[in-house]
């Protein structure tokens, strides 16, 4: 499961790499954690028009009553992720590509856990599948959240 990622090229890469326009002002980053601000591509609700937004790491559905849930729900299972009450209704309405460079993955040593980081050879961003949802609270706050779709680890990877 992914609990942290980069996400470090340029606003010039995506644009060209992802066709969205990004922010001059956009920053790389080294150790996105959770309930942190994620880039993810989305298409604009109402249109058919990409956009590339920050949404807010952990995923609250919209029928949560308390927000504190999206730190459970930062990654979604791609093999339960249709049924899981938490996020069904954003599997069938509301994907988007989270963009990364990479991502750590923990390997233990002894008493000791190493970050291993993994991304692709050449150092291009790449998307993880995702899911978001718009939240409103009691007291009229709005958040707009994301979860990575996870799946098992392939020979590549494990």
């Amino acid at each position: 499961m992914c609990g942290r990622f980069t996400q470090t090229a340029s606003p010039a890469v995506i644009a060209q790499q992802f066709g969205v326009a990004v922010s001059p002002l956009f920053t790389a980053r080294y150790n996105i954690a959770p309930s942190q601000p994620v880039a993810a591509i989305r298409i604009e609700p109402g249109t058919t028009t990409s956009q590339l937004v920050l949404l807010r790491w952990g995923l609250i559905p919209s029928w949560a009553k308390d927000p504190k849930i999206g730190h459970q729900c930062m990654n979604a299972k791609a093999e339960t992720v249709a049924e899981k009450p938490s996020f069904r209704a954003a599997f069938k309405a509301r994907r988007c590509l989270v963009i990364a460079t990479g991502f750590y993955e923990w390997q233990v040593q002894g008493l000791r856990k190493q970050p291993m980081w993994i991304g692709l050879k050449s150092h291009r961003p790449f998307a993880f599948a995702g899911l978001w949802e718009h939240w409103l609270g009691a007291d009229g706050s709005e958040l707009e959240t994301a979860a990575i779709i996870t799946t098992e680890p392939n020979a590549v990877v494990a």
